[in-house]
């Protein structure tokens, strides 16, 4: 057993590495898609995984939630249930492509690449984290309205990005994401608490963003993703459905941020001091944008 964070390369064939310019040119996200994420702070529909890679990660999903698993103390963070409530579960956990070889790859997926390195603004990324976040049906519990950046705001500056990417078919029954298009034009918010009550962020609202605050649904089909902004207002409702709703977040920055802290950013990380840059194998560069 072993510390994948020692390996800044994909260990499986479970995703095709592009060999040159053309192969890459095929995942490229439109002119229309870049568009509508920078007027409305997200974009989705965009495929990520066949149905061969969501059986291998459901299947390390499985592995790397028994917190029994011999590396589980690798996770950064996890939460069997996030929510103080037993009829509300919320699984939540980061850390985990420390653990499992195919959470470790999807990082690498060539087709997350290339659409996160063009909502950058055309940049190279870096790694910042992992998450899971698993409804279980009937009893799922809901993730807050909240915008991610006010969890981050130990790095800087603000050039971040967020993947959302189902392992189930995420529907608004069973707790799909919910969006406040344009939100992410309002600056940056408090911070509520994850798994608390759905509305606790909208008592930090003026009355024109109350007035402005119409949650769009974004049901996707598993194996299908959805990028936004880092100041982006997101929630997603309860499970009241017969089936799951599993999902992986993968969190990235475009290089050249830096820490803004003197703590350690992500449990189990040594400290890199604010002002430096944020690199290091904690932090790999996944993506370098090679200018045209």
């Amino acid at each position: 057993m072993r510390d994948l964070s020692d390996y800044s390369q994909p260990l499986t064939d479970l995703f095709d590495q592009p060999k040159n310019t053309e192969e890459w040119e095929k995942y490229k996200l439109s002119k229309e898609q870049v568009e509508f994420f920078h007027e409305n702070g997200y974009v989705s529909g965009i495929k990520l995984l066949d149905e061969d890679q969501i059986n291998v990660l459901k299947a390390a999903l499985d592995e790397v939630a028994d917190p029994q698993h011999p590396m589980h103390h690798l996770f950064h963070e996890f939460h069997s249930n996030e929510s103080s409530d037993p009829n509300k579960v919320l699984f939540h956990s980061l850390g985990h492509w420390r653990i499992h070889p195919a959470f470790h790859d999807v990082i690498w997926n060539p087709a997350f690449l290339m659409a996160a390195s063009q909502l950058l603004g055309d940049k190279s990324v870096r790694f910042w984290h992992d998450q899971l976040f698993c409804k279980p049906a009937r009893h799922g519990g809901n993730v807050a309205w909240h915008q991610d950046y006010s969890y981050w705001t130990r790095t800087v500056k603000m050039q971040h990005l967020t993947c959302w990417c189902g392992l189930d078919d995420a529907t608004d029954a069973n707790g799909c994401l919910n969006y406040i298009p344009g939100s992410h034009r309002w600056g940056l918010l408090d911070k509520p608490a994850l798994a608390g009550e759905m509305d606790g962020l909208k008592t930090m609202l003026n009355p024109e963003q109350l007035a402005s605050f119409n949650p769009v649904s974004v049901p996707l089909k598993a194996g299908y993703a959805t990028f936004h902004h880092p100041l982006m207002v997101h929630g997603s409702f309860a499970n009241t459905s017969d089936y799951s709703r599993r999902a992986f977040v993968l969190n990235v920055f475009a290089d050249g941020t830096v820490s803004d802290s003197d703590e350690p950013l992500l449990q189990g990380v040594p400290v890199i001091p604010k002002g430096e840059k944020m690199d290091g194998k904690f932090f790999p560069l996944i993506f370098k944008h090679q200018e045209p």
